[in-house]
């Protein structure tokens, strides 16, 4: 009563959809599902990735019931997704794709296990299914852990220290136990730092974490296994990222755990989904890998920074309230409703005759889930790596069930076939059971279809209220930042693309300003792209043109700190150090500038301001047609400078380097 309570809340429900029907069989052939030899590897899971980078910002400021049916369709148990995994970032206050995502610790002395989003996040999927398998990993780490030096390695201890405090922080502050974590993603490992890590977690009691390493490529971390026994003695799981469903000699050698712990990472349509339903399959019939991690979890970042919409759904308008539940999230259904980390893969070969794979898993206690696909080649190109030619063919399959399964009768019935031709596609339908006639029965596949075969009567496809229409961002914006218990750090709607803006209780002033929104990183951190030599936050809608953009500022460098407010800005994440924009600079020494870019290279207008640091100033930038202006306190500082490209982009503020920087009173009309 209380579950179907809460769905009516969330106006939600569950249940089969109309059948579809089959199509004509061209090619025949026949496939043997047996246990009695002895089954294949255990299945570790189905995921996805939150972070690297920020990936996950606009999910939190969504209001209910819409950021609760969005987490429902992700990790809910038989409802969407029900994913099996969540893989997050351990922010290390640099960029990391689509943004900067914060550290819990941005100095040497400094813990704050209640920064970003992630831990919310975790607690959120827990919440929804307590059996979910928790993953850390860093991109990127706060400066103070190289000394000076961008690179982790150098004083090992130091990151590892830094690591397990992430891990106990989950522990003490959100009840999180963290089930496995990584090393540094896609860039180099460290033996050395591998060990220690491995050597202060049991220190700590963290026995029970498991490591994976390298989150690259199969090489060299595999041949590393090989000839170091004590390294090969503490690596759980090698993790490759975007396999193209294989895996190399000596991975298989190590006799370790093999996963693809980041693949997809491609636009979300029904091409998108095609890749995620073939690779899915194929990670293990073409490369023995237990687990597939997505990236990422859910689109909840500007569409227009890098990879947008590559996420298993779409949820990037907190403003209107709007998400779209896309294909890939009834494509992981398929496996993820039917199966559990601890089932056990068949030993099969999974290729089918005419094109296509399939996979069989079992519980060990009679159940049984087989996933078929029939992806073709132009509807399942994933976004990396290069997609060699083949061919898929409608055709009829046979499957002989011997050995325990021999006595099954019927068979639940799930399918997707994904429209390309007719543009209209039929995704997670159940249809009429399957008669199993002494352990044999035969399916009818077209192309690009998913089946689920399986004893399990549990499915569901659970289907919310729409959401409300798409809305483009409010053309008429403020914020005072005035939030005594902010439930997050990060103000919305604000996406750092260099640098950490967080809430900021600014106890010296007895005024107007005692919430402010601070620029809080001062040392450039250990990098894992080029992030910008100034801190910067994006926010608004890609498209507007016309803007006037004011906001309260507060140098507090002295000498050389400066600030700037921002309009038309064109780029960020990966990119950010190549944005572009109308730029409106005051610094400590009383000067300003006007430039095209974010470096500050590109001079439009300069000149003497009476700026200082350590007081408030109002900044005004307006911007119409070709023409930009500036006011000061309310009083016009420079005008009529000349602008042409970028002819549009989002609003942004930031600072001149890695320092210390408030702002209060967004206003963006």
């Amino acid at each position: 009563a209380a579950l179907l309570w809460g769905a009516i809340l969330l106006g939600c429900s569950c249940g089969p959809g109309p059948p579809s029907a089959g199509a004509a069989p061209l090619l025949a052939a026949t496939y043997v599902l047996d246990d009695a030899d002895g089954l294949g590897r255990q299945f570790d899971g189905i995921g996805a990735v939150s972070g690297g980078g920020a990936t996950s910002r606009l999910l939190v400021n969504y209001q209910e019931p819409y950021r609760s049916q969005i987490l429902d369709y992700l990790f809910k148990p038989n409802f969407g997704a029900s994913l099996h995994m969540l893989k997050v970032e351990i922010g290390g206050d640099a960029q990391s794709t689509d943004g900067t995502e914060p550290s819990h610790m941005h100095y040497e002395n400094d813990e704050n296990y209640f920064r970003g989003y992630e831990w919310w996040l975790m607690k959120e999927a827990k919440k929804r299914n307590p059996k979910i398998k928790l993953i850390g990993l860093p991109w990127a780490f706060p400066g103070w852990i190289g000394k000076g030096e961008n690179w982790p390695y150098d004083y090992p201890d130091v990151t590892a220290y830094y690591i397990v405090s992430w891990i106990l922080g989950a522990k003490q502050y959100h009840d999180l136990d963290i089930d496995y974590i990584g090393i540094w993603n896609e860039r180099a490992f460290s033996s050395k730092y591998i060990k220690l890590l491995r050597y202060t977690l049991d220190k700590r009691g963290l026995e029970q974490v498991r490591i994976i390493a390298s989150d690259r490529l199969w090489e060299p971390i595999s041949f590393v296994l090989l000839i170091d026994s004590e390294l090969h003695g503490v690596v759980d799981v090698i993790g490759a990222h975007y396999p193209g469903t294989k895996t190399v000699q000596n991975a298989l050698l190590t006799g370790k755990k093999l996963w693809s712990s980041e693949d997809y990472s491609t636009f979300n349509d029904e091409v998108g989904a095609g890749c995620w339903a073939r690779i899915l399959n194929q990670n293990y019939v073409n490369g023995n890998m237990t687990s597939t991690i997505a990236w990422n979890l859910v689109s909840s970042y500007y569409e227009e920074l890098p990879f947008g919409r590559c996420g298993l759904m779409t949820a990037q308008e907190p403003w209107s309230g709007h998400y779209k539940v896309e294909a890939p999230i009834w494509i992981t259904a398929h496996t993820t409703q039917f199966t559990q980390p601890g089932w056990s893969y068949l030993q099969v070969d999974g290729h089918l005759e005419g094109g296509g794979s399939f996979v069989a898993l079992t519980d060990g206690l009679g159940n049984l889930t087989i996933i078929i696909e029939t992806m073709t080649h132009n509807h399942s190109q994933c976004i990396r790596p290069r997609l060699p030619n083949f061919s898929v063919t409608p055709q009829r399959a046979t499957f002989y069930l011997k050995g325990s399964f021999y006595m099954v009768e019927t068979l639940q019935v799930w399918n997707s076939r994904l429209g390309f031709e007719s543009g209209n596609s039929s995704l997670f339908q159940r249809l009429h059971p399957l008669k199993v006639w002494r352990g044999r029965f035969s399916l009818d596949l077209d192309v690009d279809e998913v089946y689920t075969l399986t004893t399990l009567k549990t499915g569901q496809k659970c289907v919310c209220q729409e959401p409300p229409p798409p809305q483009p961002f409010p053309s008429n914006y403020k914020d005072d930042f005035n939030i005594r218990n902010p439930p997050f750090s990060e103000a919305p709607n604000f996406a750092d693309q260099t640098g950490v803006f967080e809430y900021f209780v600014n106890a010296s002033d007895p005024g107007d300003h005692v919430f402010t929104l601070r620029q809080v990183v001062v040392q450039r951190p250990i990098t894992w792209v080029s992030d910008a030599d100034q801190t910067i936050s994006i926010i608004g809608n890609f498209q507007w043109v016309n803007m006037t953009v004011t906001c309260d500022i507060y140098i507090e460098k002295q000498r050389d700190g400066g600030v700037f407010i921002a309009g038309r800005v064109d780029n960020g994440g990966i990119y950010v150090r190549r944005t572009k924009g109308v730029f409106f600079w005051v610094f400590a020494d009383g000067t300003y500038r006007v430039t095209r870019d974010l470096a500050g290279k590109e001079i439009l207008m300069k000149g003497l301001s009476g700026v200082r640091d350590n007081a408030w100033h109002t900044l005004t930038l307006n911007i119409q047609g070709n023409s930009a202006s500036g006011l000061l306190n309310g009083y016009p500082l420079w005008e009529n400078v000349t602008v042409s490209k970028p002819s549009n982009g989002w609003a942004a503020l930031g600072t001149r380097s890695f320092e210390f920087a408030q702002f209060d009173n967004f206003h963006i009309e």
